[in-house]
Parts: structure tokens; C-alpha cells; sequence
């Protein structure tokens, strides 16, 4: 059996709110995703002029290396929400796809509201005052020559969990969808 199709007629009847609710989040993930896609382009081309800087003209920059770091983690961090609502997490599939949509809508539902969730707010918890901290002194690079900017790179640890947060709201919306049709929609 296939798993519940998130653009099902089931979840796109236009008088459910939370049907619209899960399309509106998906679409700004949708944007977001596609966005930060760009920056995987940004940091290879970064990347290729260090090292033509570097070997060619015998130049280093310090701010320019961190700023492939910078870039790799807004990837990281800004795109984690996307890939989740694409389904290209890591997911340990033992049993998974042996279940009927019913099932697999219940399992991933309980995921959500049990494991992510929480997670999430969790992050949020745990990194508000190491953020605000940072915020407070306007932390910079530890390096002389290096971007003055940390504070910015930690917040997004928050923009993470909240984006996260969004999507996890969609995709139970869509798992509760699956668990109470999952077997109606074939």
C-alpha cells in the first residue's frame, strides 16, 4: 500500500481550516526550502574562490572561510523544515512500509506529537539565554579577521526550532488526515 498522499483530495477540501492551515505552512516552507537551495550553489562557488585565492594568489581569508561555515549551517538550519515536509528525513524503516495508511498515519502522528514536538521545544528552551547571551555581547568570531556576526549564526538555532515547529504543526495536520481516512483513500 502507498503511504497517504499529502495532496490527497481527503486533505485538500477547500472548507477545512486545517487542511488550509497545512497548505499555507507548506507553501512558506515551500519558498524557504527553494531559497536556501540557492546557498548550497553560493557556498561552492565561496568555497572555489578560497582556493583560488589561496593556491593562485597565495591570499587567506579568515571571514571568507567562516563564511562557508556560515553558509553550510544556514543550509542546515533553514532547511531542516523543508526536507521534513519533502519526507527526505532519515527515517529507519523496519516495519514502516508494511503498514496500511491508517497505520503508517497514526505511527507518523505519534512521531510528531511525541518526539518532534517536544524536541523542538525543548531546543528552544535549552538555546534561548545561550542566543540571548550572545545577542547581549554582539559575539563575534574568536578569530581577529573573522566575521563579527556569531550572534546572528546562533539565533538561527531558534529560526530552526521555529520553522520545525511550523512544519511538524502541517505534517500532524496531514497525519491525523491519514490516520482517520489513511484507508478510505484508496
Amino acid at each position: 500500500m502507498a503511504p497517504f498522499d499529502p495532496g490527497s483530495p481527503l486533505l485538500k477540501r477547500p472548507s477545512h481550516k486545517l487542511s488550509q492551515l497545512s497548505q499555507l505552512i507548506d507553501r512558506c516552507m515551500d519558498g524557504i526550502g527553494r531559497s536556501v537551495a540557492w546557498l548550497a550553489l553560493a557556498m561552492v562557488l565561496l568555497m572555489a574562490l578560497i582556493v583560488l585565492l589561496r593556491y593562485v594568489f597565495e591570499f587567506g581569508s579568515i571571514a571568507m572561510q567562516e563564511a562557508v561555515m556560515y553558509l553550510n549551517a544556514l543550509i542546515f538550519t533553514l532547511g531542516a523544515a523543508y526536507t521534513l515536509k519533502e519526507n527526505g528525513h532519515v527515517r529507519v524503516d523496519i516495519f514502516y512500509n508494511r503498514l496500511r495508511p491508517r497505520q503508517q498515519g497514526l505511527l507518523n502522528l505519534l512521531g510528531t506529537l511525541l518526539l518532534l514536538l517536544p524536541s523542538m521545544v525543548f531546543i528552544v528552551i535549552v538555546c534561548w539565554d545561550y542566543v540571548a547571551l550572545s545577542w547581549r555581547i554582539r559575539e563575534g568570531s574568536a578569530e581577529a579577521s573573522g566575521l563579527p556576526i556569531v550572534y546572528l549564526l546562533k539565533s538561527t538555532i531558534l529560526l530552526l526550532a521555529a520553522l520545525l515547529i511550523l512544519q511538524a504543526i502541517s505534517e500532524a495536520i496531514k497525519h491525523w488526515f491519514a490516520w482517520r481516512q489513511g484507508d478510505r483513500q484508496q
